[in-house]
């Protein structure tokens, strides 16, 4: 069945996703009464913010091998990528996007649905894998070094 796999990788995100928090179910409780769990940024990864517009573009320019999660929330129009946690500045140059520092709480829901809004549009397969920022700022166009379409994947 083509959806037995789909559900597979998208419970291993959910499981990683509840293993970057401190109190995993405090989290789960917060998703059980279909609200938002907060989750600090730092630790684990950082919170990358970009219009969702362009968020969209970013998903045909950069392969889905390459890509770690991304969060929508399509009523704010506003979409969070997950990064590396010891980012530095490769970021600071790209006007469309905000790099919150460590400490800053990113509403999430579960991996497994929406709620208020809120859409994990790229999931974790629960490797941990994020989404390099070089590739990311490439991708918005920075106006830095570009690379060929296969650095993409």
């Amino acid at each position: 069945m083509a959806t037995q796999p789909a559900l597979f990788l998208r419970q291993a995100g959910q499981d990683w996703i509840l293993s970057c928090a401190d109190q995993p179910d405090a989290m789960e409780r917060a998703w059980d009464a279909e609200d938002l769990a907060p989750f600090p940024t730092g630790l684990h990864w950082k919170a990358a913010e970009t219009p969702l517009r362009e968020s969209m573009n970013v998903l045909k320019h950069i392969g889905p091998d390459r890509r770690g999660p991304m969060l929508a929330d399509v009523t704010a129009g506003r979409a969070w990528w997950l990064l590396p946690p010891n980012l530095g500045i490769e970021l600071d140059d790209v006007h469309r996007l905000t790099v919150h520092p460590r400490g800053w709480l990113l509403r999430c829901p579960p991996v497994l649905y929406l709620v208020r809004g809120r859409v994990w549009v790229e999931s974790s397969d629960g490797s941990g894998q994020l989404t390099d920022p070089v590739l990311l700022g490439t991708a918005l166009g920075t106006g830095g070094p570009r690379f060929p379409a296969e650095a993409f994947g």
